[in-house]
């Protein structure tokens, strides 16, 4: 009796594995550089926008300081200032807007565009109203006597330096984010993973400096 053998199992042709190895191989490595250009990608994003951040914090503590200076400023100089009333208030009231609007800046960490734009011109005002005090306080030669009032003022145009210097660098981060959310390839990963654009801290030109006074200088009463 003739034993009779199964036919043999048919073979996967090598030259059919070969091609679906390579694709998959090919995709494998695809997927893993898009996935380490977009790990890079976000990762500078997130970098940059923790610079603004840092950069919003130090204007931050600069303005505050300012915010505490001022009511020490009038409360020194309104005796000698009686007719003054309408500057002094004016500078009290463009302060308390100027905290109110740092509070919701800072509650924002300098993430809100409206509100860090707010503030910059609630802090415009601030500078503008204090400017003018420092004008009218010259018309006063017994201030020049006030060993209070010379500090405070050395101490308030020592504020506005610091805070233009923290203002630029923080102008300086927000330029240098802002583009990267704006260019290509970049940008797509930025909308992906919802990145806005953050906000300049302006002013305008007149409010950037506080006048130097002269208490030095004898004047008439």
């Amino acid at each position: 009796m003739a034993v009779t053998t199964p036919p043999p199992a048919a073979a996967i042709p090598v030259l059919a594995v070969a091609p679906l190895a390579i694709a998959a191989v090919g995709a494998v490595m695809v997927l893993s550089v898009v996935g380490l250009w977009l790990m890079v990608t976000y990762n500078g994003l997130v970098s940059r926008r923790v610079r603004v951040q840092n950069g919003f914090a130090q204007i931050d503590v600069q303005l505050r300081r300012r915010h505490d200076l001022v009511p020490n400023l009038v409360a020194t100089v309104k005796g000698a200032m009686a007719h003054e009333r309408e500057t002094l208030e004016a500078v009290t009231r463009a302060r308390a807007a100027a905290v109110a609007a740092e509070r919701r800046a800072s509650a924002a960490g300098g993430g809100d565009a409206a509100a860090t734009g707010a503030l910059a011109g609630a802090e415009g005002a601030l500078a503008a109203a204090l400017g003018r005090l420092m004008i009218v306080m010259e018309r006063y030669p017994e201030l020049k006597a006030n060993a209070s009032a010379l500090q405070l003022q050395e101490e308030l145009v020592s504020t506005e330096n610091r805070i233009a210097f923290a203002r630029q660098a923080y102008n300086d981060a927000v330029m240098t984010y802002n583009t990267r959310l704006a260019v290509f390839p970049d940008l797509l990963v930025a909308r992906l993973f919802s990145f806005t654009p953050a906000a300049l801290f302006e002013t305008d030109d007149a409010s950037r400096a506080l006048p130097t006074v002269d208490f030095g200088a004898n004047r008439a009463s």
